[in-house]
């Protein structure tokens, strides 16, 4: 008994951290997976939110041209983005970074010293993420439309990079620069 509580006292920050991103992860993640539930995807129901980012990435990509449209799916819940009159790419839940941005504020609150600047941090690097997936998902479409035989590597490696890559290095300045942890440590 001893030897595991000398265990748990010498492992005390990275159990705090632990359980402070599980919580966090945890509710999160179930509250929205609530809010996905007042959809029907067998009637072909997209979120809201999905509908903002396919819509916003059209709107981006109106601003490089005038031949851009998103158009619900009518086959499943999914929302087609067209350009030049061609069906190039469809954004699905999955594209809106909702759960990329519950990931990255989970991190960031399981490291935070200080409410105020958590918040913060956390309110900036959602809409950054949300931000940069719009133009990943733009960038993308026009890619798809010159480069469709490239669509696994595109689709599958170089955009996902991108925007976890981002993710990563948001999560790296939080720890070392913003969130108290490091001075605290010292």
């Amino acid at each position: 008994m001893h030897v595991l509580k000398n265990t748990i006292n010498q492992y005390k920050p990275f159990f705090a951290f632990l359980i402070k991103f599980l919580l966090f992860y945890v509710v999160f993640t179930f509250i929205y997976k609530m809010y996905l539930s007042q959809y029907d995807v067998a009637k072909n129901e997209v979120d809201y939110f999905t509908e903002i980012v396919s819509n916003q990435t059209k709107q981006f990509m109106l601003f490089f041209t005038d031949n851009a449209q998103s158009i619900k799916h009518h086959k499943e819940p999914s929302l087609k983005i067209f350009y030049k009159e061609k069906y190039v790419a469809r954004v699905i839940e999955g594209c809106n970074a909702v759960s990329i941005m519950i990931l990255f504020a989970a991190f960031v609150f399981a490291f935070s010293t200080q409410w105020k600047k958590t918040l913060l941090f956390i309110v900036f690097g959602i809409v950054l993420i949300h931000v940069l997936n719009v133009i990943r998902i733009a960038l993308l479409s026009f890619a798809l439309y010159y480069y469709p035989q490239y669509e696994e590597l595109l689709h599958g490696t170089i955009f996902p990079l991108f925007i976890y890559g981002v993710v990563f290095v948001l999560w790296i300045l939080w720890v070392t620069k913003f969130s108290g942890y490091v001075k605290r440590t010292n």
